[in-house]
């Protein structure tokens, strides 16, 4: 005797990123719709990836999926094991529609345009068969911008700037908003935001909320496949792997961080054994991966703000807001209106391979140390190690577009090419020649030293720009801005730069050129 297998009218597919309890998809239960959430080699090949990151992503993909048949829809997770004999998310999505008879498929506008593009020509083919399957494309639900309003923001091969776009949501949501002006008077307090630790402030750093998610079996799953991962592995992850985590992640921050968010933002430290946390709110996987919404982080931290006006000032919630409402969501725009063009965007040329210690921090350069150990620790950098330590130095020694987007990519648990490439590509190594940025962010040693505590510690002397012990950053920064003194001298955020430059006598000059060339030449031994 033989047991039919069940049939479903219709098949909902679930990425790894669209963990939404609240899509509109979930309102109702339907017993002949399947939802479906698969683990993939597609996804955990496409680029190396922290081993925590696929940890984190997988176990927040089956804890959905537990949540969703708690709820009583139907369900089909299927692990490493299961999908193993399918080469792509295609052909997996082909068996399994004629398997159950499906006489419909449904997703989610994804968004990664690879994947977007993988399913818009797999839905292509589905409506040409013989006997076409009805498919149908779903917002995520997700964005304060919804997807097919973003090109009434944004538009290809043109410089946006963020602050008026981030003013705009502000309007849309009313956000920190009074009578049609914003509250304070003023729409940014980025300047107010941009302190250094002192030493006093050190012992004040607060404990960071990390969890303790069991992973050992999906470990044991990603030895048994041969999946390659780099990065140190935790058989207790510490990143939220449901929303009620996420949610306790939300509250330590709005209780116990945001006081100071905004104040030490920028700063960077690696005396105690909580630098690496600071009072960042290290939500972005949650958000990234959809557990909750990011009106929700935004309402929540009002609300906290609103209870404590003496404990949380309007600089600290401004800041908060805007990565939110503003980068976020801008960035995101950036990505679409510029897809598939941006990801080949080069605009100086870089063409030097990563050097060795982005994979292991072996480095005599002490910021670069603490930024990479950081990362391949916990698979986590807050955006300014990210973007003036190792994604200056990148800029600053020319290192190929290709290689800083993989290593990001990789890097990091929460990143995905939406988010990462303008950060990367765009904002960090102004490969997109201004899409995002006015000027290149390039820094000497002097930044570093000012917004961290890095340079107490370090083999090099970051007053020096010439010698056997002077701060690479120092001599590479100036011979960037030589290099590239077409492009850029006649930048007015820039002018005053290059009239530093010239100042110093030529023997100076030529010193610290020489000193450069060397570093670029040795690049693995600094």
């Amino acid at each position: 005797m033989t047991t039919s297998l069940p049939q479903y009218r219709e098949l909902r597919l679930i990425l790894g990123d669209q963990l939404n309890p609240k899509h509109s998809w979930f309102k109702t239960r339907d017993e002949s719709t399947l939802y479906l959430i698969a683990e993939l080699r597609q996804e955990t090949d496409y680029v190396k990836h922290h081993v925590q990151k696929v940890c984190a992503f997988f176990a927040a993909m089956q804890n959905f999926a537990h949540a969703l048949q708690q709820a009583g829809h139907e369900v089909l997770y299927l692990t490493l094991d299961d999908t193993q004999a399918y080469p792509d998310l295609p052909t997996l999505l082909q068996a399994l529609l004629t398997r159950f008879k499906c006489q419909a498929f449904a997703y989610q506008q994804p968004d990664e345009y690879r994947v977007a593009e993988q399913l818009l020509d797999f839905a292509t083919i589905l409506k040409k068969r013989a006997n076409p399957v009805r498919v149908e494309r779903y917002d995520s639900e997700h964005f304060l911008l919804p997807f097919d309003d973003i090109p009434r923001y944004f538009s290809a091969n043109k410089h946006h700037t963020m602050e008026y776009f981030y003013r705009a949501m502000r309007r849309r949501y009313g956000i920190l908003m009074a009578e049609g002006k914003p509250v304070g008077g003023q729409w940014n307090f980025d300047k107010e935001n941009r302190q250094a630790l002192r030493k006093d402030d050190l012992a004040a750093i607060p404990t960071p909320l990390c969890f303790a998610n069991d992973v050992e079996e999906i470990l044991a799953r990603l030895a048994r496949h041969q999946i390659s991962t780099f990065g140190k592995s935790q058989s207790k992850l510490l990143w939220p792997t449901n929303k009620k985590q996420a949610l306790q992640l939300l509250s330590h921050f709005c209780q116990t961080c945001l006081p100071f968010f905004g104040q030490f933002q920028d700063a960077m430290s690696c005396q105690t054994e909580h630098s690496w946390s600071l009072y960042h709110c290290r939500l972005s996987f949650a958000l990234n991966s959809k557990m909750f919404h990011p009106l929700d982080v935004i309402t929540s931290a009002i609300d906290a703000y609103q209870a404590s006006p003496e404990r949380i000032s309007l600089p600290q919630i401004e800041g908060f807001i805007r990565q939110i409402l503003g980068w976020r969501e801008f960035v995101r725009g950036i990505y679409w209106c510029n897809m598939p063009k941006y990801e080949s965007l080069n605009s100086l040329h870089a063409t030097r391979p990563l050097p060795d210690y982005f994979w292991h921090g072996e480095t005599q350069m002490q910021c670069m140390q603490q930024a990479i150990k950081q990362s391949l620790r916990f698979g986590y950098a807050h955006h300014i190690q990210r973007l003036m330590v190792t994604g200056n130095f990148c800029l600053l020694t020319g290192i190929a577009p290709d290689d800083v987007d993989a290593w990001y990519l990789g890097i990091y648990v929460d990143a995905l090419q939406w988010v990462e490439l303008p950060n990367t590509r765009g904002m960090s190594q102004f490969a997109d020649g201004g899409i995002i940025a006015t000027k290149p962010y390039v820094a000497s040693g002097n930044y570093l030293n000012k917004m961290s505590d890095y340079c107490q510690h370090c083999h090099y002397n970051v007053k020096n720009k010439v010698g056997p012990d002077a701060c690479p950053f120092n001599s590479l920064y100036w011979h960037f801005l030589q290099r590239h003194e077409a492009l850029f001298s006649n930048n007015p955020r820039m002018t005053i730069l290059y009239r530093q430059w010239y100042r110093q006598d030529e023997a100076t000059r030529h010193a610290i050129l020489t000193q450069a060339e060397q570093y670029l030449l040795t690049l693995n031994a600094l």
